[in-house]
């Protein structure tokens, strides 16, 4: 047999082949298409018998799968813990603004421009805090670095009352301890140098997540809301709506109350002499946001300062300090703070530690507010529930 015929002879048997092959699949389609009962309603037949669910096989398979993605999701939210924190700052943030934007929302201004003048306003008072307050608190940080050396000096004259305690309690061994170090070497600088530039971009990216959430704060609720089965939709929105309003205003009557306790202490260290008044000014405002123990240590810090002028200026400034912070508990805070969060004190010390023990500064931050959210939720949504049982 020639080549030409060999090559025929296949591809004859070839098409052969094929056409068996496609006559067996039409074959078997018309037989699935009857014996499935295919109609119009049902063009792919009626739907077979459902799986097993308590079959030992699907049961370890979900539970397998489960514990996967729950090992999967723990371990993302632990590697993009930090920016999970800025991110909820931000909210946290936008949440505490969004009641300004929606004031002027109410009095006839569109949205867009309500945000505007929310965050040209905001950026204004930060652009003057730092170019009027930092420079000055930043020098007088700086002068205050240079002069502890010699404050620790003084304090070793055991004629004072300073120096006896210092004896007692050996207050400059332990400070000197804490400011030894190689605090000018190269890799302390580039250690700074890190911090810093790290404290830059956190700043920039708060801030500008905050303008977007600030911008599309409706909408993120709105799909906050879809979330919910439409039976209980409304009540999720009033109990959202109350949680957010609560920590917007606790965000605006901490700023208020943070702010106060500032200037209390700029008057104070100006009226009597004590020195570096704008950095302590500054930080006390700072300080008093932390919920219980901020404008407790704002105290001790300043008194601490107070007590390189005199010691009965130190014992008056932590008077001064004992009955601000009377003030602030029973008279400012409750004015401030009304109809925004209520939280039992034991709640509320519990939840600053908790807070500032898991995220540090920011943790204790945002504890109060979160811990009326879950009383909240606990009091409207729990509690009925467990009741009815």
């Amino acid at each position: 047999m020639s080549a030409e015929e060999s090559v025929d002879v296949g591809l004859t048997s070839d098409a052969g082949s094929g056409d068996t092959t496609q006559r067996t699949l039409d074959q078997l389609h018309a037989e699935a298409v009857a014996e499935a009962g295919a109609t119009a309603a049902h063009e792919f037949g009626q739907p077979g018998r459902r799986f097993d669910r308590r079959s030992p096989f699907f049961v370890g398979f979900i539970g397998t799968l489960g514990a996967a993605c729950a090992f999967a999701l723990a371990y993302l939210v632990v590697a993009a813990g930090q920016v999970l924190v800025l991110i909820g700052l931000a909210f946290f943030l936008a949440v505490g603004l969004d009641p300004a934007v929606r004031r002027l929302y109410h009095h006839g201004l569109p949205r867009w421009v309500s945000v505007i003048l929310v965050l040209a306003a905001a950026f204004a008072v930060f652009a003057l805090f730092l170019v009027f307050a930092v420079p000055v608190a930043v020098t007088q940080a700086s002068h205050l670095a240079k002069d502890v050396p010699g404050y620790l000096h003084t304090l070793e004259n055991h004629h004072t009352t300073a120096g006896k305690l210092n004896a007692k309690y050996h207050i400059v061994s332990r400070l000197q301890k804490l400011l030894q170090g190689n605090g000018t070497s190269f890799g302390a600088v580039v250690g700074v140098g890190k911090v810093v530039l790290d404290l830059v971009g956190a700043v920039i990216l708060v801030i500008i997540l905050t303008v977007y959430l600030l911008a599309d704060l409706p909408r993120v609720k709105r799909g906050l809301y879809t979330l919910a089965p439409r039976a209980r939709r409304a009540r999720m929105v009033l109990l959202t709506d109350a949680i957010l309003d609560g920590v917007g205003g606790y965000v605006f009557g901490n700023i208020v109350t943070s702010l106060i306790a500032g200037l209390g202490t700029l008057a104070w260290a100006l009226a009597l002499g004590i020195p570096y008044a704008t950095f302590l000014g500054l930080l006390v405002a700072l300080l008093d946001l932390i919920p219980i123990v901020g404008s407790t240590i704002g105290g001790i810090i300043v008194s601490l300062v107070a007590l390189t002028v005199s010691f009965p200026l130190a014992v008056a400034t932590a008077v001064f300090y004992t009955v601000y912070r009377f003030l602030e508990d029973y008279l400012l805070t409750p004015r401030v703070m009304a109809h925004t969060v209520s939280v039992p004190a034991l709640v509320t010390v519990l939840a600053t530690v908790l807070g500032g023990a898991l995220l540090g500064i920011i943790g204790a931050l945002v504890a109060i507010p979160v811990a009326a959210a879950i009383k909240l939720l606990f009091d409207e949504v729990a509690a009925p529930s467990l009741d009815e049982r």
